[in-house]
């Protein structure tokens, strides 16, 4: 099963298995749902085969011959298990390598929306009846300076999907951009950008496993599946500390409890509030002298200053004068 498989980060071909994991998370915590270690789909690339006395019935028979797909099979394959499993999702979240049209619209055949990152390659778009690569598309938008989201447009892949494109500046080279892809239309560029952002954490659950759990490094062998169940190894240790940081640091670790105690306090805060303004502005109407308004206005500015940020602010246009 061992293969000369391309690695992404050296740019060189090596020998091993690709890892494409399918991942879970709310902005906050990050859960590892699911892996497949890929060999080769090609022939020529693989160095041995499976023993043909395997048996075809067990788990170790199914997971080689899932190594052998394609990556968008792959793909597929993890959101439907996850699905079965009872795992929801808004959107599937994927860099450049898997923002390709023909599984953007079978992952839309299945109800999933898609946001990913697009590379600046010969790939054409439709708008307005012609072709365009992603630089004449960028060379079409209104210049915007002095803002990371440079602009969007809402085009057609070459099999008729509508997507939208948003263009935003690469941080790191301030002359170049970036371009984020979403099937969801309705999205604001912004709130684009914001749930690609987190993206992220499975790139930060990759660096900790490698660095602290020993994801690739813990075990010396040969045996296929020895190497999967390393891995699962792996992804159980980094579920069970992510559950407990949850628990520890995120208060929404309480579910409903947590919103309907927030929601009391607030309504709570907001009418004691509005109870005071209005005993306030009766003691002002009651005032007979500039001496006594300007004492009321004095309690008014320093009652405002003692509130909650979310209260204060509706006060912002708020001033006093005597």
């Amino acid at each position: 099963m061992l293969a000369r498989v391309f690695d992404h980060t050296t740019g060189r071909y090596t020998r091993g298995y690709n890892m494409l994991t399918l991942g879970w998370s709310d902005g906050f915590s990050f859960a590892p749902i699911d892996f497949v270690m890929l060999s080769s789909a090609k022939l020529a690339n693989r160095f041995c085969e499976m023993k043909e006395r395997l048996s075809k019935r067990t788990q170790g028979y199914k997971r080689r011959i899932e190594a052998l797909s394609r990556k968008p099979d792959a793909v597929v394959a993890l959101l439907d298990r996850a699905i079965q499993a009872g795992f929801s999702a808004d959107f599937v979240l994927m860099d450049s390598w898997f923002t390709q049209a023909p599984l953007l619209r079978e992952l839309m055949a299945k109800g999933l929306h898609v946001i990913g990152m697009v590379k600046a390659m010969k790939q054409r778009y439709r708008l307005d009846g012609k072709s365009l690569t992603l630089h004449e598309l960028y060379a079409l938008l209104p210049k915007q300076k002095n803002k990371e989201i440079l602009g969007s447009v809402i085009v057609q892949t070459a099999c008729g999907l509508p997507i939208k494109l948003v263009f935003v500046q690469n941080r790191h080279r301030r002359r170049d951009w970036l371009v984020l892809l979403s099937t969801d239309l309705a999205l604001e560029d912004a709130e684009i950008v914001r749930i690609y952002g987190m993206r992220w954490s499975i790139e930060t659950f990759f660096k900790f496993a490698k660095s602290y759990l020993k994801l690739g490094t813990e075990f010396q062998g040969r045996s296929f599946d020895m190497l999967i169940s390393h891995t699962t190894i792996v992804f159980t240790r980094y579920l069970v500390m992510e559950w407990e940081r949850r628990h520890e640091n995120d208060a929404r670790s309480l579910g409903g409890l947590f919103f309907l105690f927030s929601d009391e306090v607030r309504d709570l805060d907001l009418k004691t509030a509005l109870q005071h303004l209005i005993a306030f502005f009766m003691a002002f109407t009651e005032a007979k002298s500039k001496r006594d308004q300007s004492a009321v206005f004095r309690q008014l500015q320093h009652w405002i200053s003692s509130l909650p940020n979310y209260i204060k602010g509706l006060f912002g246009q708020l001033s006093c004068e005597s």
